[in-house]
């Protein structure tokens, strides 16, 4: 936009009244003075602006909203790295009592059958356990994959086809095959889902790139504040909201759409992080 003391007089002696600044013609010189400084006042601002929207009002929309949508950015990564990280421990866990389940079974401390039955339980307990340190949106996602864990029935009935035929008969098996049959139960307790693990490392990698991003830009807005104390304080409690919120708006989403909608579930949470994120650094 040019200066306004580039504009033709005529055309600003025009619009003045619109625009809430005197007239340079009109009033003598203390009508000068003030249209001078009407125009003074332009240059500092930008430009003529409609009456009744102050500048400072608009300066602080605009920060807020690129604040809000920064709380966006670390609630988004903040959920992919802790179901991702949830998932790992998962894994591992389910891995370590198979491994000693089975070592038990091996050295003769326990049957073959006891350890495929303990196998069974303990991964399904130990699913369950960690859905409920997944987030919401994780948790709904883990569900519509897999509502609960098989049953031992199934997983013999399972088994015995995979080793001996689609038309094999558990009863009808010797000693030995049933044996196999339960050592296959419990090595497969301890393998968790080959593709979803792949995609959950994708995701831990794309979670902490974002988090990394977000506390970037917070890290970028403390530097550049005259108030650095003041603007820690206020990026750390923006973020926060924005991660809680997240949380929040996500678990409530859960309640209202049921299990395993991870749709319904995932605009819950951005919607909950937006608001608090906002609602935060409006308050602010």
């Amino acid at each position: 936009m040019n200066s306004p003391g580039v504009h033709d007089e005529g055309l600003l002696r025009a619009q003045a009244p619109a625009l809430g600044i005197g007239s340079p013609g009109t009033g003598g010189a203390g009508s000068s003075a003030a249209f001078q400084a009407s125009m003074d006042r332009m240059d500092a601002e930008g430009g003529p602006r409609a009456p009744g929207v102050p500048a400072d009002d608009d300066r602080a929309a605009f920060d807020n909203a690129i604040r809000a949508l920064e709380a966006q950015i670390a609630n988004a990564g903040a959920h992919l790295a802790l179901d991702s990280s949830t998932r790992a421990a998962y894994s591992r866990k389910v891995a370590e009592l198979a491994d000693e389940l089975r070592g038990q079974a091996a050295s003769g401390q326990i049957t073959w059958r006891q350890a495929a039955e303990q196998a069974t339980e303990a991964r399904n307990l130990t699913m369950e356990s960690m859905r409920w340190r997944s987030t919401p949106v994780g948790q709904a996602m883990a569900e519509s994959l897999k509502s609960q864990g098989r049953t031992f029935n199934e997983l013999i009935a399972r088994k015995t086809q995979q080793l001996y035929g689609n038309n094999a008969d558990f009863n009808r098996l010797t000693e030995a095959q049933r044996s196999a049959v339960y050592g296959e139960v419990v090595k497969s307790a301890g393998k968790s889902n080959p593709r979803i693990d792949a995609q959950m490392r994708n995701l831990s990698h794309a979670g902490r790139g974002l988090v990394g991003f977000s506390l970037a830009l917070s890290a970028y807005t403390v530097m550049t504040a005259e108030d650095k104390g003041e603007a820690v304080r206020r990026e750390a409690a923006i973020t926060g909201g924005g991660v809680l919120g997240g949380l929040a708006g996500g678990a409530a989403a859960g309640l209202a759409c049921g299990p395993g909608a991870p749709v319904c579930v995932g605009i819950g949470a951005f919607a909950g992080g937006a608001a608090a994120a906002f609602g935060v650094a409006s308050f602010w």
